[in-house]
C-alpha cells in the first residue's frame, strides 16, 4: 500500500476524491457496505460503477442484499460511510472485489475517515481483503 493523503475538505464520493487527484473516477475503488442477509458484505467497487445487488445476492447465496444503514456500516467497520477503508475493521468482512478496477495501474480507496484516501493496485486489494474478484455490475 502506498502513503496515506489527506485533505483538508471530505472527499466522501468516487467523483469528489477523483476531481482532487486528477485521476478517472473508474479508479476510485468505493468501498460499499451492504447487508446480506443480516451479514455485512464489503463491495469494493470502480467509481464508475453501480453494484447490481441481485447479482452480487446470487455471487454470495443470500436470499437479499441492499445497502447497509449507516449504523449497520459503523457496527460492522469501526468507521463512518464517505470514509470506509478495504480493512481495519473490528472483523473480517466477506468481501467481493470489482475486477474492473484491474484495469488501473493504481487504485485509490479511502483510509478509514472521509479526509483520507490511498493508493494500491487490485491485486493488493484481493490480498489484503482476501477478497473475491468479481463482476459487480
Amino acid at each position: 500500500m502506498g502513503e496515506v493523503v489527506v485533505f483538508d475538505d471530505a472527499v466522501p464520493t468516487a467523483a469528489a476524491a477523483a476531481a482532487r487527484l486528477g485521476c478517472e473516477v473508474g479508479a476510485i475503488a468505493n468501498s460499499l457496505v451492504f447487508d446480506a442477509d443480516g451479514e455485512p458484505l464489503l463491495v469494493l467497487t470502480s467509481g464508475a460503477h453501480r453494484v447490481d445487488t441481485g447479482l452480487v445476492a446470487g455471487l454470495v447465496g443470500a436470499s437479499k442484499v441492499k445497502r447497509a444503514a449507516p449504523d449497520f456500516v459503523k457496527t460492522a467497520t469501526g468507521q463512518t460511510i464517505g470514509g470506509v477503508a478495504p480493512v481495519g475493521h473490528p472483523a473480517p468482512i466477506r468481501t467481493l472485489v470489482d475486477t474492473w478496477l484491474g484495469e488501473h495501474k493504481v487504485v485509490w480507496a479511502a483510509a478509514g475517515h472521509p479526509h483520507t484516501i490511498f493508493p494500491t493496485t487490485f491485486d493488493e486489494l484481493v490480498r489484503i481483503t482476501d477478497g473475491t474478484p468479481a463482476d459487480v455490475e
